[in-house]
């Protein structure tokens, strides 16, 4: 019995050793990492990842829809460049988020009501650092309210030549909006389509000269009641 007892305790001990470790994150196996966005608060389960592909899966504790961004810095030194988004999450649903980033930091913001700056939670990558703006979607959103009497959000908004700007507008009137923004030449470079009063939408435009770029509503005769503006690209 002694013989037995002493050639199985080396036995246990291996089987004890592959166990692993508990103290490796969601990320480092491939899974993707808990992120709770509630009307205040946006926890992520892991704050610290290896550079690469990163997925995190966003539930919404909160009582309004809500979306999540992962920002990098841009080039003011401020976390407003967009690396990845998810929208649309109702309260009580998932849904994914994938994201590929260099070392550096990150902001994971929660937008509930998806409006404003968010709930931010600041995550570390460490490995190579990324590999410049083109990594990005868009550079920087820029969000836009429509009344029946004009637009709000862009008052001393300027672009800068290149970038790639979301413009978000969310319709407060009691009727159909959009919002179309020329170049300087006068061509239409893209719009944010019809949307119902309550609702919002989004387009990613690119402001590839400099001048003077119109914004509009081009429904009926909504522009002339206030639904216009100029930005400037430099």
């Amino acid at each position: 019995m002694r013989t037995s007892l002493l050639l199985a305790l080396p036995l246990v001990a291996g089987l004890t050793a592959c166990g692993g470790s508990s103290s490796g994150s969601a990320a480092a196996s491939g899974g993707a990492v808990p992120v709770k966005a509630g009307d205040r608060t946006c926890d992520v389960a892991t704050t610290t990842f290896d550079a690469g592909k990163i997925t995190f899966k966003v539930q919404n504790t909160g009582s309004d829809v809500t979306e999540v961004y992962v920002y990098a810095k841009g080039g003011s030194g401020d976390y407003d460049k967009i690396v990845g988004e998810v929208e649309n999450i109702a309260p009580g649903t998932s849904r994914d988020l994938g994201v590929k980033v260099g070392g550096g930091t990150y902001e994971v913001a929660c937008k509930p009501g998806q409006k404003g700056n968010g709930v931010r939670t600041t995550i570390t990558v460490t490995g190579a650092e990324a590999a410049g703006s083109d990594d990005a979607k868009y550079d920087r959103e820029v969000e836009v309210t429509a009344k029946d009497d004009g637009f709000t959000g862009l008052e001393g908004f300027t672009g800068k030549v290149g970038e790639k700007v979301e413009f978000k507008l969310e319709n407060d009137g009691t009727t159909e909006h959009e919002l179309e923004v020329l170049g300087p030449d006068g061509t239409s470079i893209g719009e944010v389509g019809p949307t119902a009063p309550g609702k919002d939408g989004e387009v990613v435009l690119e402001l590839a000269k400099a001048g003077t770029y119109t914004y509009k509503c081009g429904i009926d005769d909504h522009a002339s009641h206030g639904l216009q503006g100029t930005f400037t690209v430099a």
